[in-house]
């Protein structure tokens, strides 16, 4: 086969993250229009059922490393297998979905095949045979086009950027199983645990978010338990206001999200930070709520489609980019928002 394009699929423990579905999609997209194919490269254990779900996105063909190596995810294994594929394949373009495992090995491959990486793309078109990614930039603020002049093209394509391709159950195919390439002896890392969030809805798999910010704390009529200190008490208010945040995030089948005030603050966990430094977003609704709207956050979540804020300051930032703003308290608002949504989406 002559395989124009190589996608990266991630996945956990065997379940694929639905991005890696988009970027395939991207990638046969590429490939038609390149008049080639495109290939699928997954590496796990026990992950055959994976690796033929990928034919029904669209994959020509796909490769398959199934070892106890590499049953848990370490960027040194992974990395000499995807870029042993790719130098045995010579693909014009090499895939990843936007993840943290993704970006890291797009990275790490690019310095292994001596070339340069779009990270993040948001869109892509062809000219003349190269691939023009557009970008954001300077924190969301500016989309920047931008050329892969080395070979292969690598690219990571943010999730919800693009649409998710319908599989097809017709289409099916035997996946090539392939050796790793650097045996357990030989990996330096070793990974020892996992602490595991249970329930929610994955930020970044949602189709809506409902964030909180440092405003979830700005209730005067809240009154804590005896004996907290200042700081404490504030923390107890902003629980209770996370908690009506929690509440329309359930009625919606919502992720939940935060700013980075409101974690640097002790309200949330840092997992649920939405920002620059926290992660990128790109639902159909995002309801920001008590959020002023920091450059930080406006670059995690600025390319959603549908932005709602609810804020007292009608001067704050984030109505500059909220299609829809209410400006009041977001205890008085919330609880009816939430109520009227309950009502709508049982009939």
């Amino acid at each position: 086969m002559n395989n124009k394009v190589l996608v990266y699929i991630d996945q956990f423990h065997g379940e694929v993250l639905p991005i890696s579905w988009e970027t395939l999609g991207v990638g046969r997209k590429l490939a038609d229009e390149l008049g080639g194919d495109v290939a699928a490269v997954i590496a796990g254990q026990d992950i055959k059922g994976a690796a033929e779900q990928a034919f029904k996105y669209g994959a020509s063909q796909v490769y398959y490393a199934d070892d106890p190596s590499l049953a848990e995810y370490r960027p040194e294994p992974f990395t000499s297998l995807i870029s042993k594929i790719t130098q045995d394949q010579s693909p014009e373009i090499l895939l990843f979905p936007t993840t943290t495992r993704g970006r890291e090995l797009a990275g790490m491959c690019a310095i292994d095949l001596e070339s340069g990486v779009l990270p993040d793309v948001t869109a892509i078109e062809l000219q003349d045979g190269r691939v023009l990614a557009t970008r954001p930039v300077y924190a969301g603020k500016l989309l920047a086009k931008a050329f892969c002049d080395s070979a292969p093209q690598i690219i990571t394509t943010r999730g919800r950027a693009f649409d998710k391709p319908e599989p097809d159950p017709s289409l099916t195919g035997e996946p090539i199983l392939v050796d790793a390439v650097i045996a357990e002896a030989d990996t330096q890392t070793k990974v020892v645990e996992y602490a595991e969030t249970v329930g929610g809805v994955s930020l970044t798999d949602a189709a809506v978010i409902v964030s909180g910010g440092r405003g979830v704390s700005n209730n005067p009529n809240l009154t804590p338990p005896e004996g907290m200190d200042e700081k404490q008490a504030e923390i107890w208010r902003a629980q209770q206001g996370f908690k009506m945040v929690a509440e329309l995030a359930s009625v919606l089948n919502a992720a939940i999200g935060a700013s980075r005030a409101a974690v640097d603050a002790g309200y949330i966990p840092y997992d649920q930070q939405v920002g620059q430094t926290g992660k990128v977003v790109s639902p159909d609704l995002y309801i920001a709520c008590g959020i002023s709207g920091a450059i930080q956050h406006l670059a995690g979540m600025r390319t959603s489609k549908i932005i709602v804020a609810i804020n007292r300051d009608s001067d704050a930032p984030i109505f500059k980019l909220a299609r829809f703003g209410v400006v009041g308290d977001l205890y008085q608002i919330l609880p009816p928002l939430t109520e009227a949504f309950r009502e709508r989406l049982s009939k």
